[in-house]
Formats: structure tokens, C-alpha cells, sequence
């Protein structure tokens, strides 16, 4: 099952070429005939983040220049994430068409949805350029831990997408539950709040692993290295999930076609 699938994994990064293609042929097909383009995302996610972070700021009773930084960097990271999960769950349904005409490797679709949202993402992370321009980098050194926090956060959301997407494929009520627990895990995630506010109910932030997964890539853009458990927790999600996926994937990879 393992082989099946490392095969398919080996092949559809062989064809970066499709998917690097069709992911950006899809954000410019949103926004076509728009003079501001993609750009629209990276407004409105600026346009949430200041009313948020004045509403909460004031209500927190926070300092700007720590709060909104910290904002930023966690609905910036967040929204990559909930999209590349929940857009994942519907990449073979989405690609159907496709799927049944053409062999093609199936994690193709899987990684056509993180390039899309990637480049989505670098969009929106023009926002927290602007805040570290305004009020500067807290560490340097930490800032530079972020390239390989990126990798381990996107790496997670692939094998987390290539799940959900196999079941999707299977159960078609999955994608409305992932979707939904997206939303609850929002409110429950440490991101409009700092995980230090949950004095009474600290256990939410360290049972909660989207927590550890949030942090490992916000710490390096607010000025704070991540702790060795939130490395330990993030890549021993990757250690335990991607095995898990790809036996998944191999074992059913054959009835994805007769699924959509």
C-alpha cells in the first residue's frame, strides 16, 4: 500500500509543472477583469484585522504595536491553513472530471490546493510586512526559524488535506462536518487571544495541537523562537500523520475514480 502510494506521491511532484499551473490559473480566473486582482484578499484580510484589533485590543486592554502583529500573524496563518484543509476535502470531488478521463497521479489535486493557498498567503503576509515595517522585528533570529516553521505547517496541512479529501471522496457529508469543525476550532485555537488568557481552562491550549501548529508559525513573526514541544508536537504530528495518509491514500488510491 505504501509503495502504491509513495509512487503516486513521486510522480505527482515529478509534474510540478501541472499543478504550480492550473493552482495560479485558478486565482487569476477569481479575479479576472479586476484591476486590484488578488489583491482584493489582502484588503479584506486587512479590513478584519484592524476592526478586530481594535474592538479586541481595546477589550484586552492590549498595546497596538503587540497586539495587532500578533493578530495578524495568526489570521494570516489560520485562514492559509482552514483553506488548505477544507478546500483539500473537496479536491478530488472538484476534480472529478478530470480524475475519470485523464491518468494522472490523484496527490496532484492535493498539491494544486496547497500551491493555490500558498499563493494566497503570500498575498495576505504583504499585511504583516507592513505591521513589522511600522513596528519593527522583535528578534532576527527568530524571524529566521519561520522558513522552516512554514515547512513543517504546510507539510501538515498536506497530509491533513489528503485525508479528509480520500474521505470526502467516500462520505460526500464529510466536507460540511470539516467545515464546521474548522469553525469551532477557531474559537478554540488561540488566535484573537493569547494562549496565557485561558487561566481556568488551560487545558484547551495544551490538549488543542492546531494550537502548538499556530505557534511554531507565529512565535518567529511576533520575536518569540518556539519551545522545543512545539516543535516535538508539530513534527511528531508529521511523523505519525503522513504514514497514516499515504496508506490510506495507497490502499484506496484505485477507487478514487469510481468515488467522485
Amino acid at each position: 500500500m505504501l509503495k502504491l502510494a509513495l509512487l503516486d506521491l513521486r510522480n505527482s511532484i515529478a509534474a510540478w509543472r501541472l499543478w504550480t499551473l492550473l493552482g495560479w490559473l485558478e486565482v487569476r480566473q477569481r479575479y479576472a477583469r479586476s484591476r486590484v486582482g488578488p489583491f482584493w484578499l489582502t484588503i479584506s484580510m486587512g479590513v478584519m484585522i484592524a476592526s478586530i484589533g481594535i474592538v479586541y485590543g481595546t477589550l484586552f486592554g492590549m498595546h497596538m504595536s503587540d497586539y495587532l502583529p500578533f493578530l495578524a500573524s495568526s489570521l494570516v496563518m489560520w485562514n492559509a491553513f482552514s483553506q488548505m484543509v477544507q478546500e483539500g476535502s473537496v479536491a478530488y470531488i472538484n476534480s472529478g472530471t478530470y480524475i475519470r478521463q485523464a491518468s494522472t497521479p490523484k496527490l496532484i489535486y492535493q498539491m494544486q490546493v496547497i500551491w493555490r493557498n500558498l499563493v494566497v498567503l503570500a498575498h495576505n503576509f504583504v499585511i504583516i510586512l507592513i505591521l513589522l515595517a511600522i513596528f519593527g522585528v522583535k528578534d532576527w533570529a527568530a524571524l529566521a526559524l519561520f522558513v522552516p516553521a512554514l515547512a513543517v505547517y504546510l507539510l501538515n496541512a498536506l497530509w491533513i488535506g489528503m485525508l479528509a479529501g480520500l474521505l470526502s471522496a467516500r462520505f460526500r457529508d464529510l466536507p460540511q462536518i470539516i467545515s464546521a469543525l474548522i469553525q469551532v476550532a477557531f474559537y478554540v485555537t488561540p488566535i484573537i487571544y493569547r494562549p496565557t488568557s485561558l487561566n481556568r481552562f488551560s487545558f484547551i491550549v495544551e490538549w488543542n495541537p492546531l494550537a502548538y501548529m499556530i505557534e511554531l508559525v507565529r512565535g518567529p513573526l511576533i520575536g518569540q523562537a518556539p519551545s522545543a514541544l512545539t516543535w516535538g508536537v508539530t513534527v511528531g504530528m508529521l511523523v505519525i500523520g503522513w504514514p497514516l495518509a499515504l496508506f490510506m491514500t495507497g490502499r484506496y488510491l484505485k477507487r478514487i475514480p469510481y468515488w467522485v
